[in-house]
């Protein structure tokens, strides 16, 4: 069944921080109704590491949101775009990525968004194409759109040119390229984060100077990371890869503080938001526990990513160590070399994959959330016998079983 013109705008705008225009967006879906022809729907990702956490999966499900409606998702790596480095945000100018790692990170890519988008109804598209055939003449033109000063309205940038912090000119082409994007594959709506509204504007300003109707744009939050407080980050360690074993992803959503839980639901489940809303007036009533809620949650997401068996086998895992002080069914095993010196532990937990830097590690020693065989590790120097095998466990949910061999 067709959802009314209202209906589909409630569903799109579920979460949105920046709708512009919400007018332009009714006019668009009119428009696509009456004629049965699909929107263009763009997000662009570039390449800069090569796994995706739930903060970005958050454009993710926007995008699954339209593809549900019918319209046509454009999946954009920028291919290009990585090699110049994104300096949204950035103190210091970004050094730019290899051809080689843009190309690795972007097959990545590929293989993790159809957990989440149909294959059949998206098209990944990569901004080499076409930029990669521009002249020195078009460039000239392209940067003729904009003027130093409309560039230094840019947050980031004001603040880097007014601390005397140096900004290079190829930073400035940068909100450019990402705008003439959307003019080379005719975006209907663009949607970015939060952070990136300045240059998904620009997107409209160079589709008016190339003669087609400007794309709406569409923000979406920076999704918190599991502290509640600073956004999601593979660096800072808050993070849940969508990569990640079942049984992470499980216990991390399970950690989640109870108001944070339903700014998870609303910005990555697909449940409707009258039920959201029901949810939350139950836990507020204290017919429902929090937990009951996560968990729900928790499986959703496991389910998206993993099955929904492997769902309900992490959840029975979680409930065994947790509330039966058990080990979990299926402890994931590395196999290392043997013998030869003693292994300094933080290394070890890298290897093993429990930990994604030794500094990491290190901070997870000394705040007493690593043990080793059973025994809870209080110093970073710690050597470990490359002999035999030996359980690790990391916070309450990571576990490892390492085999000398």
């Amino acid at each position: 069944m067709m959802l009314t013109i209202d209906a589909q705008i409630e569903l799109i705008v579920r979460g949105a921080v920046d709708v512009i225009s919400r007018e332009d967006l009714r006019k668009k879906l009119l428009r696509s109704m009456e004629s049965a022809v699909p929107l263009r729907i763009k997000a662009g990702f570039d390449p800069t590491a090569p796994d995706l956490h739930l903060g970005h999966t958050v454009l993710i499900q926007k995008m699954k949101h339209f593809q549900e409606l019918g319209h046509e998702i454009l999946f954009l790596i920028g291919d290009f775009t990585g090699m110049i480095g994104d300096p949204t945000g950035k103190s210091e100018t970004r050094k730019p990525l290899t051809r080689e790692a843009v190309r690795q990170n972007a097959e990545t890519y590929k293989e993790q968004i159809f957990k989440i988008l149909d294959p059949a109804k998206t098209s990944v598209v990569f901004n080499s194409e076409w930029l990669g055939s521009l002249t020195s003449h078009d460039f000239i033109r392209l940067a003729s759109q904009l003027t130093v000063a409309r560039m230094l309205e840019r947050e980031d940038f004001k603040v880097r040119f007014e601390n005397e912090r140096p900004i290079s000119i190829h930073e400035f082409l940068y909100p450019l390229i990402q705008g003439y994007d959307s003019v080379a594959i005719k975006a209907d709506v663009e949607l970015g984060g939060t952070d990136q509204l300045f240059n998904l504007l620009m997107g409209r300003d160079l589709q008016r100077a190339w003669g087609q109707e400007p794309q709406v744009v569409i923000t979406m939050p920076l999704l918190e990371g599991l502290d509640g407080v600073e956004k999601m980050s593979k660096s800072l360690g808050n993070y849940i890869g969508i990569n990640e074993a079942a049984d992470a992803i499980y216990g991390k959503v399970l950690s989640v503080s109870d108001t944070l839980m339903f700014r998870y639901y609303d910005l990555l489940s697909d449940l409707a938001s009258d039920e959201i809303a029901a949810l939350a007036r139950e836990v507020e009533k204290g017919s429902l526990h929090p937990k009951a809620v996560k968990q729900r949650l928790a499986r959703e997401l496991v389910a998206r990513f993993h099955g929904v068996v492997a769902a309900e086998k992490a959840e029975a895992n979680f409930e065994k160590v947790f509330r039966h002080h058990g080990l979990p069914d299926e402890i994931p095993e590395q196999v290392l070399p043997a013998g030869g010196e003693d292994v300094w532990l933080p290394r070890l937990l890298v290897d093993a994959g429990v930990a994604a830097s030794t500094s990491e590690a290190r901070r997870l020693i000394d705040q007493q959330a690593v043990s080793v065989d059973g025994v809870k590790v209080t110093h970073v120097d710690q050597r470990i016998p490359a002999t035999g095998e030996i359980l690790l466990k990391v916070g309450k949910r990571r576990f490892c079983k390492v085999i000398f061999r």
